[in-house]
């Protein structure tokens, strides 16, 4: 299957269309950074194959923000001769057509047909999903998933199956022999006695051993006890153990420290650091030299060209000298035919330029009649305009003078509202207080004898009556003495000091008001609001006759009165009218003036014209006559030819000199390469590590002997070795008895092994085709290894030959990359057993292989190369740099937008 043209819209970044035409058979490299729209493109191919046209719920597909979108995919792609074309477009007028030569297919006829041809499944209803995408949830890989294998060849594997069954009949009629042994060994492992000896060992293997290999039952017991014992035994070697240890580390510290530490080694290496430090300032400094002479190369360069040059001037000369008499020749016959032209340009110029005049005061004439009609059309509206304005005017003075007059009197009369609100707070509580008082305070009644009078403080009491005692009283007896009255209980005293202060920030608040009570600052409240009323209904009426202001009004008047006189005086300068002059109207005037004007145009352009001519011909003749007379000269020169061995000989000097530079920079430069600056920085910043290390290491160890001395001194192993002898005996016993089961588990396993290997021979000569894919593109990757899988045909272990052993890994031990490239790997060889049994293939590798280095990338390029030569591989990266020696042309999807922006 070959894809060869794509067309998105509407589709998540691609809003306008985007269209890739011509792709190739083998690689297509697409390249671009982050959210430029590659895994959008894979998308949506797999959008287009994988989704039913009608399904609602892919909103996911639109450009952000535009819900009205129905995004649209196109591809056109060739299978087995044949070229197929897919349009189906999703969320807004559904579709699904699929078409090719005399078959088409419509909705869900044709993605059931796709389905078909591809080998995935479509959902009944909803997204698709992992489940439903078959061979190209295989092949096509997302971004990050190329090591992950386990889902998607389980979702293959009924297609997988079908391809190895397909092509083992292929070449079962190729190798009739091999099918008949094989099919001999099929049958005998599928007899029924067979599988009811393998389930007897199966039952004898699984009291001694789990399905797993794991021991379980009389095996699993004694090997906890040998288990038990071993940690017991090694617990007490490992307390011997490490005394002798940190005995042998002690020795072997003090060794170290008196042979190594004692020379302080890291002097050497810093010296060594030192000189190579010399060694390299001496490098720089050849290197400004050789940057030095390199400019006087350049230099010298630059003048053999100049010289080189002019030699050539000299030779050429001769042959100029003839070509520029011929050039004068030429310039004074076409000045000749250009004189004889002047006389009928001229004239033609005079006759429109006379017609021009005419008209232009025609014209005139009538645009000043035109404008006196004009003028006194405005001036009479002028007239009108500026008596409504002195009448406006005239209102709006005295409303403003009104205006100005009633708010003096509001700012007279202003009260402020929290004042007033406070005020009113004040004398309530006042009130509610002298209530309070009369209930709470000591009543002082009394009725005195006619002319008779008490003195209570400084007050004279007379008559009768009564007196409320809010505060201690002394009532004095003329004669007899005084008496001292104090009103009970603190109540009294409180709310007297409460009425004091209330009183005193009532009277400070009617002093600031300038009023004397509440009544009349609640009166010149009620004044002042009358007031703004009033002021604030002449600012409207204001308003409505100057919505500017009286300086805007007096302004517009004054503007219009100069305009009237403007126009006056306009009008009187213009001519009179002449009665009975016959005057076209002012657009046939223009209109003669205009083509009297192109006429004149006319003219002028083409006396234009010959004078230009004219003028380039004498400039012709006059550039002619003296390129041929400086060329003459310079070689009738006197001292051409000194000039000229001049010339030769300083080029034959500098030819010297660049020879010389050229030596001595090669010289110099083999100086600097045998100095090798770049090994000699490395040494320096070598040396200094090196000293660094060894200084570090004396103080470790140091540090270590202090710490061994220490440990060593609190340790001892004074009965360890008797414990340890009982323990070993035991184990020795338990080990005995773990090694008879272990035996017999063995056997066992073995025996269930050899049937089973019977069993997966058969399945292995099955899988051959498979495996031979697989091989092809290892040997690639690592010579001489296998990658085995397993009946579901899914890779497991990776055997790897190496030292006296192969090394067996499992894949999901492998590093993330070895993953990724083994998951590749394994994708190319299903697509080969694919193609072998005729279905369509196409791989999709979206930014595969992030994580492979630099030796591994290099290898994984040839295996994509040799697949390319059987497969179309779309493959999309963010780092172009890595694939550019891959053999095919990247296409960078910025250029692809804008191309497509272009055509579209």
């Amino acid at each position: 299957m070959k894809l060869t043209r794509v067309r998105v819209e509407y589709f998540q970044q691609f809003r306008t269309p985007l269209e890739i035409n011509d792709l190739d058979a083998g690689i297509n490299l697409f390249v671009g950074p982050n959210e430029s729209g590659k895994s959008t493109l894979v998308r949506a191919i797999r959008a287009a194959f994988f989704e039913r046209y009608k399904t609602g719920t892919l909103v996911d597909l639109q450009p952000w923000g535009d819900s009205s979108a129905a995004p649209e995919v196109l591809l056109e792609f060739d299978w087995q001769g044949s070229r197929w074309t897919l349009n189906k477009r999703f969320l807004h007028r559904q579709r699904s057509d699929l078409t090719s030569g005399g078959e088409h297919y419509s909705g869900d006829e044709a993605d059931d047909r796709l389905a078909e041809l591809l080998g995935y499944d479509i959902p009944g209803r909803g997204a698709s999903k992992a489940e439903h995408w078959g061979i190209p949830g295989l092949l096509w890989v997302e971004q990050g998933a190329v090591q992950e294998m386990h889902e998607s060849v389980g979702y293959a594997g009924e297609h997988l199956q079908s391809a190895l069954s397909q092509t083992f009949s292929q070449n079962q009629n190729q190798n009739q022999n091999v099918d008949q042994a094989l099919g001999d060994a099929m049958g005998s492992i599928a007899s029924s006695g067979g599988d009811v000896l393998i389930a007897q060992v199966e039952r004898e293997r699984s009291k001694l051993l789990t399905g797993t290999g794991k021991p379980t039952g009389e095996l699993r017991d004694a090997q906890h006890q040998c288990e038990t014992h071993a940690a017991e035994l090694a617990r007490l070697d490992g307390q011997v153990d490490q005394y002798h240890e940190r005995v042998d580390r002690l020795g072997e510290l003090q060794h170290l420290q008196k042979d190594i530490d004692a020379a302080r080694p890291w002097e050497e290496q810093q010296e060594k650091a030192k000189l190579g430090r010399q060694q390299l300032d001496e490098v720089h400094k050849l290197q400004e030299l050789q940057l030095q002479q390199h400019r006087e190369l350049e230099t010298c360069q630059r003048n053999q060209q100049i010289y080189r040059q002019q030699l050539q001037d000299f030779e050429n000369q001769a042959r100029q000298l003839e070509k520029r008499h011929q050039d004068r020749q030429q310039a004074q016959q076409q000045l000749a035919q250009h004189e004889t032209r002047s006389a009928p340009a001229k004239r033609r110029v005079q006759e429109a330029n006379a017609a021009y005049e005419k008209a232009e005061q025609l014209l005139k004439a009538s645009r000043n009649l035109a404008r006196r009609q004009s003028l006194e059309q405005d001036c009479a509206r002028l007239a009108k305009d500026i008596g409504q304005l002195a009448d406006s005017l005239e209102k709006a003075r005295e409303l403003t003078a009104s205006r100005q007059y009633l708010a003096e009197q509001h700012q007279a009369c202003r009260v402020d509202e929290k004042s007033l609100a406070r005020l009113k707070w004040l004398e309530v509580e006042l009130s509610k207080l002298t209530i309070q008082q009369q209930a709470l305070a000591t009543r002082l009644g009394y009725l005195l004898e006619e002319g008779q009078q008490l003195m209570l403080d400084d007050r004279p009491l007379s008559g009768s009556g009564e007196a409320l005692l809010l505060e201690p009283g002394e009532i004095r007896i003329p004669g007899i003495g005084a008496l001292t009255i104090k009103p009970g209980g603190t109540d009294v005293a409180e709310l007297h000091r409460d009425q004091q202060r209330l009183t005193a920030e009532r009277d400070d608040l009617l002093q600031r008001l300038g009023v004397s009570d509440l009544a009349s600052a609640e009166t010149q409240a009620s004044r002042a609001t009358q007031l703004e009323q009033q002021v604030q209904q002449h600012k409207a009426q204001l308003e409505g006759l100057a919505p500017g202001g009286v300086e805007a009004l007096e302004s517009q008047h004054h503007l219009a009165e100069q305009r009237r006189e403007a126009l006056a005086a306009e009008l009187d300068q213009l001519p009179a009218a002449r009665e009975g002059m016959n005057l076209p109207d002012e657009a046939q005037a223009q209109v003669a003036l205009e083509n009297a004007a192109q006429q004149l145009k006319a003219a002028e352009h083409a006396a234009a014209q010959h004078a230009s001519a004219l003028s380039l011909a004498r400039q012709a003749l006059a550039s002619a006559t003296a390129e041929w007379q400086r060329l003459q000269d310079d070689i009738s020169a006197p001292d051409r030819k000194q000039r000229k061995e001049q010339a030769s000989n300083t080029l034959t000097d500098l030819n010297a000199e660049a020879q010389r530079l050229e030596t001595s920079l090669k010289q110099r430069q083999h100086a600097i390469d045998a100095a090798n600056p770049e090994v000699l920085e490395q040494d320096v910043k070598r040396f200094t590590r090196a000293a660094e290390s060894m200084q570090q290491q004396a103080a470790a160890r140091a540090t270590e002997i202090n710490d061994l001395q220490v440990r060593l001194d609190t340790l001892g192993a004074q009965g360890l070795e008797e414990a340890r002898e009982n323990t070993r005996q035991e184990h020795q016993r338990q080990q005995r008895r773990h090694a008879e089961l272990r035996r017999r588990a063995d056997a066992l396993s073995l025996l269930l092994d050899l049937l089973k290997a019977e069993r997966q021979a058969v399945t292995r000569r099955l899988q051959a085709p498979l495996q031979k894919h697989l091989n092809r593109y290892l040997r690639l990757l690592f010579p001489g290894a296998e990658l085995s899988v397993d009946d579901d045909l899914r890779p497991n272990t990776l055997i790897r030959q190496g030292g006296s052993q192969p090394q067996r890994d499992d894949l999901d031990a492998l590093s993330f990359g070895a993953r990724e490239q083994m998951g590749l790997i394994t994708r190319l060889a299903y697509a080969d057993l694919l193609q072998e049994a005729g279905r369509p293939t196409l791989i999709i590798l979206d930014d595969a292989l992030v994580h492979c280095d630099q030796v591994r990338r290099e290898q994984m390029k040839r295996i994509l190369f040799d697949a390319a030569q059987r497969h179309q591989i779309l493959l999309f990266s963010c780092h172009p740099e890595n694939w550019q020696d891959l053999g095919a042309v990247p296409r960078d999807m910025h250029s692809l937008k804008m191309t497509s922006d272009a055509t579209g």
